[in-house]
């Protein structure tokens, strides 16, 4: 089976790392253009076109999938599929029903729920206990495409969303390569997703890391861990930013405080007043500084209990 691999960021490596020690035929693997990174704007290439040109593969980069010279470039490689990890760009039909086996998509969550562009994150910042992988097929429609393969994976107590990022990377490499040998066999039935169970995610801006104690404790910490390693949940301590890691919710109505304020603070750590609980902070960041524990972060900053974060 000869394959055209679409795919941009760390998540895609996986699985085309995958297709490979399978044995496909990459003809080509299509990526996103480099973009400058950095303060010097240096152009950077994404982790997919890295691995790429690592294994000595093909690469494309057309600013528009929907560019003509790119469609001819595919039509001339006449892939009998086209697999789809995260790429960054909508096809267009010409590409969608151009290959023998259609366009494969590998979605990082249990289709239809978590449509759209963050599933991981969400999965956590919800406080899910199981999230996973969906291959399907694309349509014209934004991951509404008939499912082909899911497997589930549980959500660990501590899960952020850089771990189980990681964990559906590998998860959906294997599945991409099961669903590929079940569509060459004939073996896979095609099932049409129930369009009225569909919930969609929304793009993760940095702002959603602003922690707003008022809030219960407990969905501030999926919060904290949804938003780990990016973009980070935060709040302002002494007129800073203090990057949250690492919290523990603390069962109790600590009336005498507001929300925000200390409620306990020793050499060891210190418990934030939330909405309805509290935060025992164990892992934290001050602007400026590395990050760490909250025992070696109270060596060289002084928090007292009833100060306002």
């Amino acid at each position: 089976m000869k394959a055209v691999f679409m795919g941009t960021p760390d998540f895609s490596v996986e699985t085309l790392k995958e297709m490979l020690l399978a044995g496909y035929e990459v003809a080509a693997v299509v990526t996103q253009p480099d973009k400058p990174k950095g303060r010097g704007k240096e152009l950077s290439m994404s982790p997919v076109k890295e691995f790429a040109i690592e294994k000595g593969l093909t690469v494309l980069q057309p600013l528009k999938a929907r560019d003509e010279a790119f469609i001819a470039q595919i039509r001339q490689i006449a892939p009998d599929v086209i697999v789809v990890v995260a790429f960054g760009q909508i096809l267009p039909d010409e590409l969608l029903s151009m290959p023998k086996y259609g366009c494969v998509n590998v979605h990082a969550s249990l289709l239809p729920k978590y449509r759209g562009a963050s599933p991981i994150q969400w999965a956590v910042i919800d406080g899910e206990n199981e999230s996973g992988v969906t291959t399907m097929m694309m349509d014209t429609g934004v991951d509404t495409g008939d499912m082909l393969l899911q497997k589930s994976v549980p959500l660990s107590k501590k899960e952020t969303g850089g771990s189980l990022f990681d964990k559906l990377s590998v998860t959906g490499a294997k599945l991409l390569v099961e669903t590929l040998k079940g569509l060459e066999k004939g073996t896979i039935q095609k099932t049409p997703q129930e369009h009225a169970k569909a919930t969609h995610t929304k793009k993760i801006e940095k702002s959603l890391g602003e922690l707003d104690f008022h809030k219960p404790a407990d969905e501030l910490e999926c919060l904290i861990r949804g938003l780990n390693p990016w973009p980070s949940a935060y709040t302002k301590l002494h007129g800073k930013t203090l990057k949250i890691w690492d919290a523990d919710v603390v069962v109790g109505d600590f009336a005498e405080y507001e929300p925000g304020q200390v409620v306990f603070a020793d050499k060891t750590g210190f418990t934030i007043k939330c909405g309805k609980n509290a935060l025992a902070v164990k892992e934290l960041q001050l602007e400026g500084k590395k990050r760490m524990d909250a025992r070696a972060f109270l060596l060289g900053t002084r928090v007292e209990t009833g100060e306002r974060l």
